[in-house]
């Protein structure tokens, strides 16, 4: 398998990461009216036909350990069983996650549910994995936090009227919180602890969890939507374009090329090893990606009021700082 030895390119694997986990929902907007339970099918259907292919081709080359296959079948059930209970709450928290927006809209479920992710995923990470410095990283998963909050702040400027606050949606967005800060660790249980099972394998794994709670968990949703909408035709999957259902599945192929660089990155053999919480929080900056193609890309902040540009001004200072101390937390 291919692994990596150098920081830098372990950086540029995370920056990939934050890259790809902002950007794999732009792929929904290419499906106008189109619900995101049945656009989730084809998502789940991509993440998983990308964990294969990042397998047998980088996952079978190189000389850092055993090929992908070898891998797989000589991962231990404990590390499959972590991998796959990582799959599961990941999935779970999406949903939920997206459910949380719907209802309570992106200036509460941001900072309570990502925000919340961000410092549980960060926090959870290191006490599993201790490495790089304290200070830095959690310096930085502070200013990056402020970043996410301030994100909230403009959208909330920039709503005409603002959305009334409901219980059920920020229970929605803690719950989400909760289970998105905790899938990380969870699912990279057995990496760095020996050659086997591998930052690709356990990716398979991973996907492989994602699908199986997939069929339940929107199954249930499609019947009883969380956002208050009419329950989901499923007749309407059949129906849609086949441009939509490709758009589905290359948004969960970007999200699982985000997930794979990640974990490699993770467990980088290095003489200061960055460790899991690095890696992950930086992946996590994900949110002030999504926050560029809504401002620059989609232009969702054309006409908003002063205050609102300001605020996201504010933003990507913090985020750039926050990103900064991260970045430099495994070489101090």
């Amino acid at each position: 398998m291919i692994l990596t030895a150098t920081y830098q390119f372990a950086l540029f694997l995370m920056i990939l990461s934050m890259l790809c986990w902002g950007s794999w929902a732009n792929t929904l907007k290419l499906c106008p009216g189109y619900r995101f339970q049945l656009f989730y099918w084809d998502y789940t259907i991509g993440l998983l036909l990308a964990t294969v292919v990042w397998g047998l081709t980088a996952g079978s080359m190189g000389n850092a350990g055993p090929s992908f296959l070898d891998a797989v079948a000589h991962t231990s059930s404990g590390a499959i069983l972590f991998a796959l209970c990582g799959g599961i709450v990941f999935n779970i928290a999406n949903l939920l996650l997206v459910a949380a927006i719907e209802v309570a809209g992106l200036a509460v479920a941001f900072p309570v549910g990502i925000g919340l992710a961000l410092v549980i995923g960060a926090v959870s990470s290191y006490l599993f994995a201790p490495a790089a410095n304290p200070l830095l990283l959690f310096g930085g998963v502070s200013l990056v936090t402020v970043a996410i909050v301030l994100d909230a702040a403009a959208y909330r400027k920039r709503e005409a009227t603002a959305r009334a606050t409901t219980t059920r949606g920020i229970l929605l967005s803690l719950v989400a919180g909760v289970l998105m800060g905790g899938w990380y660790p969870i699912a990279t249980h057995n990496l760095g602890r020996g050659i086997l099972p591998g930052p690709y394998a356990i990716a398979l794994f991973f996907a492989i969890g994602v699908v199986l709670s997939t069929i339940p968990a929107n199954l249930l949703l499609m019947a009883k939507p969380l956002d208050g909408k009419p329950p989901v035709d499923g007749a309407g999957y059949w129906h849609a374009p086949i441009g939509w259902h490709l758009a589905g599945v290359f948004g969960g192929a970007i999200w699982c090329v985000g997930a794979v660089a990640n974990f490699i990155a993770s467990v980088a053999h290095l003489a200061k090893p960055i460790g899991p919480a690095v890696s992950y929080s930086i992946g996590q900056g994900a949110t002030m990606i999504s926050a560029c193609w809504g401002v620059f890309v989609w232009r969702e902040f054309a006409g908003a009021p002063r205050a609102a540009h300001l605020l996201l001004v504010l933003m990507f200072v913090f985020f750039i700082m926050g990103l900064g101390a991260i970045a430099m937390a495994p070489l101090y």
